[in-house]
């Protein structure tokens, strides 16, 4: 068994999807000959807390914490938030959206000061305690996670001083993505020397979607475009419980997963209201439920709906109680953000959806990483959110399913088998065997 130190910011009790993809990495690859050994923060701010995901790490794992100075306290008084109110679904705007002055303060400090991120104050901390764990440990490779890109640059600095092999991993592009901070030259200057420093030191650039690639050599031509390598986020199979589905008296649409801004169900309302007001669905015969945490512009929207007595909307929920929600439901909806990326972003939660055999209601752009997979695994039906006409046809086909007791889509089951976690964790297994050995 060999020995890997895992940097990662976002771990159990870290909810979310970032650190889901770490927490399966870590639980599949000791199947495959590594041995995890995770340096993560102690008093991390986190959008959710799931304390459930703790019993999910293996009791061979070693995990060292480690504190962190979180400047988001200071950020949430300069802007007039409460303590505590989640910073991203309420700072991403939608394009164009008017900001306050107070607003464009806090958007100033956070593109002047936090280079690459508000958890930079973790790196001296974590650079130490690393290399502690690497003596102590006998670690042989190094794998970091981001976002928080200050994960990369821990790992870079741990390289430095240890010359162990490396993989980068990143859920999300660096700089210029949508939920990046609008830089002034000079901090955008500095911001683009760290990420493509990261990117030439690391022996491999591990990337959650293949837009993240393309992304980086775009930006970056003279890269070695080899050592970027596709990974695909996943489903655990295990974490979809034997339960009894019973059959739903209203129409059961589901999403799962945090809202705002530029991700919003603006284009689903419209659809609905068309149906609704045309008479070809019943208004009395439709739920559906929001799971997840929401911005304010959403839940004004959610208060706006003309059959907002049709809307559950809950708060964040431990992991196990959200697979749950999906299981009983009869659809599931898909919002991808309205974004000059959103031909290639592909939510995590997406991988999820498609592992529960549930048809899929996507509001993409067709054509896209999102259209390819749902079309590649037979789960589900595609339309742009400009396509309201479209959207109203696709959740149409889906309610007049459920009224009549057919199945729409018939999953490809090869190919959805392919996204499994332990699938994913054998691939890092792989690519980490052919550089140590």
């Amino acid at each position: 068994m060999k020995n890997i130190l895992v940097i990662a910011y976002y771990f159990p009790p870290s909810g979310g999807p970032g650190g889901q993809r770490v927490l399966k990495t870590v639980k599949y690859l000791p199947e495959f000959g590594w041995q995890p050994f995770v340096l993560t923060v102690s008093n991390g701010q986190f959008p959710a807390i799931d304390e459930t995901l703790l019993e999910e790490i293996p009791k061979s794992v070693v995990v060292e914490r480690t504190r962190i100075f979180e400047p988001y306290d200071i950020y949430r008084k300069i802007i007039g938030m409460k303590p505590g109110t989640a910073i991203d679904v309420n700072v991403i705007k939608k394009e164009g959206q008017p900001l306050s002055f107070k607003q464009k303060l806090a958007e100033f400090v956070r593109a002047t000061f936090f280079i690459p991120d508000a958890r930079v104050g973790w790196l001296f901390s974590a650079v130490k305690a690393g290399k502690e764990m690497i003596n102590k440990y006998n670690i042989q490779a190094i794998y970091s996670s981001s976002p928080p890109y200050t994960c990369s640059l821990i790992a870079k600095n741990l390289k430095k001083i240890s010359d162990l092999p490396w993989i980068a991993g990143f859920r999300d592009p660096w700089t210029g993505f949508i939920s990046s901070p609008n830089r002034w030259f000079i901090p955008a200057m500095i911001d683009r020397h760290f990420e493509k420093s990261v990117f030439r030191t690391a022996d491999y650039v591990e990337c959650a979607w293949e837009g993240i690639i393309k992304d980086a050599l775009n930006k970056y031509p003279d890269l070695d475009r080899k050592k970027f390598i596709h990974i695909p986020n996943g489903f655990d199979s295990d974490d979809f419980p034997d339960i009894e589905i019973k059959s739903n008296d209203k129409f059961t649409l589901t999403y799962t997963g945090s809202m705002y801004g530029r991700r919003n169900p603006e284009s689903l309302f419209k659809a609905i209201e068309k149906l609704i007001s045309s008479g070809k669905i019943n208004h009395d015969d439709i739920r559906l439920i929001f799971v997840g945490r929401f911005g304010d512009e959403i839940h004004e929207m959610f208060n706006k709906a003309s059959f907002k007595d049709k809307i559950e909307i809950y708060g964040y929920v431990p992991h196990k109680k959200s697979v749950e929600f999906i299981l009983r439901s009869d659809a599931l909806l898909l919002v991808v953000d309205e974004s000059k990326e959103s031909e290639e972003i592909v939510p995590g939660k997406v991988y999820e959806y498609i592992g529960t055999r549930k048809p899929i209601l996507a509001i993409a752009p067709e054509n896209s990483a999102i259209s390819n997979l749902i079309i590649e695994t037979n789960t589900g039906l595609v339309a742009h959110q400009t396509e309201i006409d479209k959207i109203s046809d696709n959740f149409l086909k889906f309610y007049l399913a459920w009224k009549q007791n057919t199945q729409l889509t018939k999953p490809n089951e090869s190919e959805i088998n392919k996204y499994e976690r332990r699938e994913s964790a054998k691939q890092l297994a792989d690519l980490l065997n052919s550089i140590v050995n």
